[in-house]
């Protein structure tokens, strides 16, 4: 959605979910002046008019995502103002990789009040340089805002260390869909020559391999036969391999279809790691799985020094978890019991979900707004495999406040 506002003219983007992000991502592009619309799972995005280079600090303040809006504004306009990103709090993640990489390519970056100001000095309008940057760390963010401000750049640009993630390579396809000249993506090492604008496209983004991931875990933790598609089996490699390695069966049954076939539960040790490592947003959900192991498990948190929250509510549940410094030592334990339990970020809620299914008795979970941000319609995909859980909304006098009260109660099988 942020890479839309490279293109003068309609951009049309197909397998979009609708998810809490998708809806404050596009409020964040119509206050820029672009023109948003929905249908479906589409959006049409027209960014003829843009013509504001501010993006509101009431919505950036909740979205860490919006923070991408920074490298096509200043790729199209020559300046950019943008908050300082919110979203999970789940650790520092800081922008100083993307300042730098921008600063390589010629633009002056100030940061002051909470606000980033970046622009390119001169008369006219002034146009990014290409420069050779090196990240310090393979960031997607800063690997995804760099390449979409050297689209439009004056000659090539090449980023070091740069994250391998597939969202990386299919924000890629889609500049270059456009008319972006971008080589490299996938790899650590990514080359962008710049052209002077970029035309109308009509794509299809990848499935989300994190919800994919996640659905095979249910699978796993309630020993329940699941078939996924579409999936894209390569994206989840290393999530397959910890499965297996722990005694499930991961099928394909087409190119773009997994059937997961599990068995008894192992323990097993898990590092995280950027891609194509243990994937951070994996790792919530594969600690609900290993609860339930037999043996002791460690889990190793090398990307989010706050992304333990997870471990006291699981531990409400009846698990057996200790935390010293990055690292969950988990015991293996018969059962989960059903409990009130807290989300604390995305990935946290989803894998209080995962626990409660295989839990004996019911489990209410607060905090859904954080699942709301990354899984569409959870509740009815659960119900379609069996899932006997409802959805409570809690009395408040505004819908925001409402929709952040909400819980889920799910009765395990």
């Amino acid at each position: 959605m942020a890479g839309s506002l490279l293109c003068p003219a309609d951009c049309r983007l197909r397998n979009v979910p609708s998810l809490v992000d998708i809806t404050r991502m596009g409020q964040i592009l119509s206050a820029l002046g672009v023109k948003v619309e929905r249908q479906g799972d589409t959006l049409e995005i027209n960014a003829c008019h843009l013509g504001q280079s501010t993006a509101p600090y009431d919505l950036v303040s909740q979205l860490r995502a919006s923070f991408f809006a920074i490298g096509p504004l200043l790729a199209r306009l020559g300046s950019a103002r943008v908050p300082l990103p919110g979203g999970c709090a789940i650790g520092a993640r800081p922008v100083d990789l993307h300042v730098r990489g921008l600063q390589a390519m010629g633009a002056e970056v100030h940061i002051e009040h909470g606000m980033v100001h970046a622009y390119v000095s001169g008369t006219g309008r002034q146009k990014l340089k290409g420069a050779k940057i090196y990240l310090d760390y393979p960031s997607v963010g800063a690997t995804e805002t760099l390449m979409m401000a050297a689209t439009l750049a004056e000659g090539e640009t090449t980023i070091e260390n740069a994250a391998q993630e597939p969202e990386v390579t299919d924000l890629a396809n889609f500049c270059r869909a456009m008319g972006a000249k971008i080589r490299g993506a996938g790899t650590n090492t990514i080359f962008i020559s710049g052209v002077p604008s970029l035309h109308s496209v009509d794509y299809s983004i990848i499935p989300d391999r994190i919800e994919s991931g996640t659905f095979l875990v249910a699978g796993a933790i309630t020993h329940s036969e699941i078939t996924l598609s579409p999936v894209v089996p390569d994206h989840l490699t290393a999530v397959i391999a910890k499965l297996r390695d722990i005694g499930a069966k991961v099928i394909a049954e087409t190119p773009n279809c997994l059937r997961i076939v599990p068995d008894s539960i192992r323990a097993t040790d898990i590092e995280t790691l950027p891609y194509p490592g243990f994937p951070t947003d994996m790792q919530a959900p594969f600690m609900a799985l290993l609860t339930l192991a037999e043996g002791d498990s460690v889990i190793t948190e090398t990307v989010f020094e706050n992304r333990l929250g997870h471990v006291p509510e699981l531990n409400r549940m009846g698990a057996d978890i200790r935390i010293k410094g990055n690292n969950a030592i988990i015991r293996g334990v018969p059962m989960l019991s059903g409990a009130p339990v807290l989300a604390t970020d995305l990935r946290a809620s989803a894998a209080l979900v995962l626990a409660a299914l295989a839990a004996d008795g019911k489990t209410t979970i607060q905090g859904l707004h954080h699942l709301d941000r990354g899984y569409e319609n959870l509740e009815a995909k659960l119900r379609q495999l069996g899932v006997r859980l409802q959805r409570v909304q809690a009395e408040a006098e505004e819908e925001e406040s409402a929709h952040d009260q909400s819980s889920i109660t799910a009765i395990s099988k």
